[in-house]
């Protein structure tokens, strides 16, 4: 049921899915975004090619109750403008208000929500012949996943249990089944999919041995390093890469690792929501898994478990990039160690939000409904330290 009033006006709403693709085809918006000051400056949505601007939804209301013929708040641009708000509801009215004005609006189908519910995968084209590799992307908050394909079996990375689905649906466009659910290492920033997508597919979970060190109290395959599993015709490694997590595991497949939280394209992880305590120890682990990262094929590609608001993907159009570039674009592969230790524990950005309550899904020791999960994992995943 509408919640707000309407003021009649043919205002025509544009789906995430079109608003994402249009931005990535190189047009300019600028994103007015209705929701209350706070609610806006703990998320929101960002792309290289959009201006976002926050004017409350109130301002529009009162202004069309005081002056409903002239009155329009400042600081609205010419456009093309696109509207937002949590839902799609205030933000409609006003991009009615705005279209009554003579505005070029556009309003954003279902709001934030429908931002947070766009699931994005491409393939990663750099994965060698006889494997595949799928990336999955999640605009709302940089989160990133993979199916490894080989031989008509299947095997998914980081998956979310807000997509659970969406793997199976993808596997059966690659004519094959499901073997394996797998995490890099217990997750702060989003539910895991392992359980959920295991049991909806008869794959096998699996999750490195260190989780159980961290209280795992839910039954997977346990995985250490260097340890290698068949799919198909071709093979799962693990690697080690301590340091964001002192449990957490890469897997290295077809020329692609998969590398989790430890490096991204343009940063490295943090390293204190496991120990808050321990986190200069875990920075100094983590120095040393980057310079371990540096004795890979400078031809390996590096698939992260994270991209940044603003990072640009690779010309095939996935977030990865090869061992080089990486050396090229990170100054923690040449950084002093001391230095680095210093500066990935210093300024932090905040922590992800709900992440307590996170991880305590993912070991297993509590749990919670769909619509709990999706409202504990809105807003961005901050796994990061600015480089």
């Amino acid at each position: 049921m509408r919640e707000f009033p309407s003021l009649g006006e043919p205002v025509d709403q544009i789906s995430p899915a079109a608003f994402k693709r249009r931005l990535d085809d190189g047009e300019e918006f600028t994103l007015l975004d209705t929701r209350k000051p706070d609610e806006y400056e703990s998320w929101q949505i960002t792309h290289p090619n959009l201006t976002v601007v926050n004017i409350p939804f109130m301002r529009f209301l009162d202004a069309d109750n005081e002056h409903p013929a002239t009155a329009v708040p400042a600081g609205i641009p010419e456009g093309p403008l696109v509207t937002c708000c949590a839902k799609g509801l205030s933000s409609f009215y006003v991009a009615e208000f705005l279209h009554r004005e003579g505005f070029d609006v556009l309003a954003l189908e279902d709001g934030m929500e429908g931002w947070a519910n766009l699931y994005q995968h491409r393939p990663v084209e750099t994965a060698s012949a006889g494997g595949e590799v799928i990336q999955f992307h999640r605009p709302s908050s940089g989160c990133l996943s993979y199916l490894f394909v080989a031989d008509g079996e299947a095997a998914v990375i980081d998956p979310l249990r807000a997509f659970t689905e969406e793997y199976a649906t993808v596997v059966g466009e690659y004519g094959a089944t499901l073997e394996y659910a797998i995490d890099t290492h217990v997750h702060a920033d989003h539910v895991s999919g392992v359980r959920e997508v295991a049991a909806a597919t008869a794959a096998t979970a699996v999750l490195p041995a260190g989780a159980t060190e961290r209280g795992l109290e839910f039954d997977a395959t346990l995985v250490d390093d260097g340890e290698t599993f068949a799919l198909g015709d071709r093979e799962i490694t693990a690697r080690a890469l301590p340091g964001h997590t002192t449990e957490m595991t890469g897997y290295e497949f077809a020329g692609v690792l998969a590398s989790g939280d430890t490096v991204f394209l343009d940063s490295v992880a943090r390293t204190e929501l496991e120990d808050e305590q321990a986190a200069r120890d875990a920075a100094g682990v983590l120095w040393e898994t980057v310079q371990a990262l540096s004795e890979l094929d400078d031809g390996t590609t590096v698939a992260p478990g994270h991209v940044g608001p603003t990072t640009a993907p690779g010309e095939d159009g996935s977030f990865s990039a090869s061992v080089a570039d990486l050396q090229d674009r990170l100054r923690a592969f040449d950084e002093p160690k001391e230095e680095f230790i210093d500066r990935v524990t210093s300024n932090l950005p905040p922590q992800p939000a709900n992440f307590a309550e996170i991880i305590d899904l993912n070991l297993g020791r509590t749990s919670a409904d769909s619509e709990a999960v999706f409202e504990l994992e809105l807003g961005p995943n901050n796994c990061a330290v600015s480089e």
